[in-house]
């Protein structure tokens, strides 16, 4: 990751006009590039380690599609973390609800699915906020464990943004315990991290997970 100055960020062809205060940091996927051809060989190994016919008619391509599937579940889209001066000195809680997750458990290399609620108490700056998504997007796309996956956007936040607190829940459904194993059907895993005044401040953490509960009465 390299932080890129605003006028790369913004790409505007004139020079000469005054450009905000905004920082950008390029978030680049981590690891090597994916070999579709090999993931593909591998797929249908272990079909057929499975006992299933690769050569039926309605199992034949389904190798390449597992392989592109996998590849497309663990790619996540480079992003820049944008930010603004908090010019108006907005000292309230910022929030956002209901963030498609996606993901992969470690374990088992079944999905889990679900929402997660950020949210931050601004500092000196504030952050586009589509960019909060974008950073759920980047840890999610990866074989990953909740508690982990919680942790990561949390700490990552408190570290690029510098607010005063952050807050991050995730609701997920993993199909490694409703598909399989326990068969659970209709449960689902919570977990928060909180960092800051929001871990710190009674009424702030109470606020906090308040707005959380209310996106679940939607």
């Amino acid at each position: 990751m390299r932080e890129v100055s605003a006028s790369e960020a913004r790409d505007d062809p004139l020079d000469d006009v005054p450009t905000p205060a905004v920082t950008a940091l390029r978030v680049v996927p981590p690891g090597p590039e994916v070999d579709l051809v090999a993931a593909e060989r591998a797929a249908s190994h272990f079909m057929r380690a499975l006992g299933l016919d690769t050569t039926a008619a309605g199992l034949e391509r389904t190798p390449g599609r597992v392989a592109r599937a996998y590849a497309e579940l663990f790619s996540p889209r480079e992003f820049e973390l944008t930010t603004f001066p908090n010019d108006e000195g907005y000292d309230e809680l910022v929030m956002a609800r209901r963030i498609p997750v996606r993901s992969v458990c470690e374990h088992h290399l079944l999905p889990f699915v679900g929402v997660a609620h950020v949210g931050y108490l601004p500092d000196a700056r504030i952050l586009g906020l589509s960019k909060l998504a974008r950073v759920v997007e980047h840890f999610a796309c990866r074989p990953q464990v909740q508690e982990r996956m919680t942790v990561q956007i949390a700490d990552w936040l408190a570290e690029h943004l510098e607010p005063k607190g952050v807050g991050v829940v995730v609701e997920a459904d993993h199909s490694c315990m409703t598909l399989r194993g326990a068969q659970a059907r209709g449960s689902d895993t919570v977990t928060s991290a909180l960092r800051g005044v929001l871990r710190d401040d009674a009424r702030s953490r109470q606020e906090f997970f308040a707005l959380a509960d209310r996106a679940g009465d939607r």
